[in-house]
């Protein structure tokens, strides 16, 4: 299943997944690269937080001195949201801070890879990448990696600052499923509506929980994506967005912005433009997120 000598799973991780007990996957990058501090690290404690209220057990996944962890300490997760040259890894990043001992926060794509070989079923985060606005195409790594890995991934949609029609079409031509939990349509990250329209509504976990095993049943690989909207007292208003994202845009423009260094900027810049309106919807939406994957977990650890 992993190599014990490269993947560590925690002690609580390791007995859980042996017991078949409900576990949810967090990814890091929201720690050491998606977060301001001290947000980053109280965001961190609350998502495990939010994990065991539902019944499950927490596995953040990073990388430490060269190891790949599921499953982290208090000591280990303020070593993320504090050090400094904290690598952000993604599936092609993996081998390099591997065989450089390094730090590194792993991204959507990393925690997939690294969750998958690890038995775990389950994944929150707070928005998936995708395929970036403009000309040139530019397609965020973890689309491929939820395409080949037979993971739930409960999220609020893609990230809002991205191509959402072509990133929905790229994930139905992949074969990716997409669940509107709850909704009929995939929502737009910090917005509850996108226009775009989910494969199938779920309005509970077993609903969920017998679409996975049906995937599983039927040796599908890919991922099925679980989108859940951003609760209601938190959503930012569309004339807001456009505004702030329109600016943003503009910004990383003039000052050649781009790569994997385009979204955290943007969404900075978006956070400062619409008064914290868009960070507050973001850190709602992950506490949110962890929650309704905990459900889930437990749903699937039922069977």
């Amino acid at each position: 299943m992993f190599d014990g000598e490269l993947i560590q799973l925690s002690e609580e991780v390791e007995a859980a997944v042996r017991e078949g007990r409900a576990v949810v996957a967090l990814e890091s990058t929201v720690i050491s690269h998606g977060l301001p501090r001290p947000q980053n690290l109280e965001t961190a404690r609350r998502l495990e937080q939010a994990v065991r209220e539902g019944r499950a057990v927490p596995a953040t996944v990073a990388v430490l001195g060269g190891r790949l962890r599921v499953g982290l300490d208090g000591s280990q997760l303020e070593r993320l949201a504090e050090g400094e040259g904290v690598r952000k890894v993604s599936r092609r990043d993996l081998p390099l801070a591997v065989a450089r001992g390094e730090d590194g926060a792993t991204t959507v794509a990393g925690t997939l890879w690294i969750a998958s070989r690890a038995g775990l079923r389950v994944f929150a985060t707070g928005g998936i990448g995708g395929v970036h606005r403009g000309a040139l195409p530019d397609v965020s790594a973890d689309l491929p990696e939820l395409a080949r890995t037979p993971m739930t991934v409960v999220c609020s949609g893609a990230k809002s600052v991205l191509d959402l029609p072509a990133t929905r079409e790229w994930l139905e031509t992949h074969g990716v499923g997409v669940v509107g939990y709850g909704c009929d349509e995939m929502p737009a990250f910090y917005t509850r509506r996108s226009g775009l329209p989910a494969d199938v509504r779920a309005d509970t976990p077993r609903e969920v929980a017998r679409v996975v095993r049906a995937r599983d049943r039927l040796g599908l690989e890919a991922a099925l994506v679980v989108t859940v909207p951003v609760p209601e007292g938190f959503e930012v208003g569309e004339s807001v967005m456009e505004e702030s994202l329109t600016e943003a845009l503009s910004v990383a423009a003039s000052r050649g912005v781009s790569g994997r260094e385009l979204t955290p900027f943007l969404l900075a810049h978006m956070s400062w433009r619409s008064g914290g309106a868009t960070l507050r919807a973001n850190l709602a939406l992950l506490e949110n997120n962890a929650r309704v994957a905990a459900d889930i977990a437990v749903a699937l650890s039922e069977q």
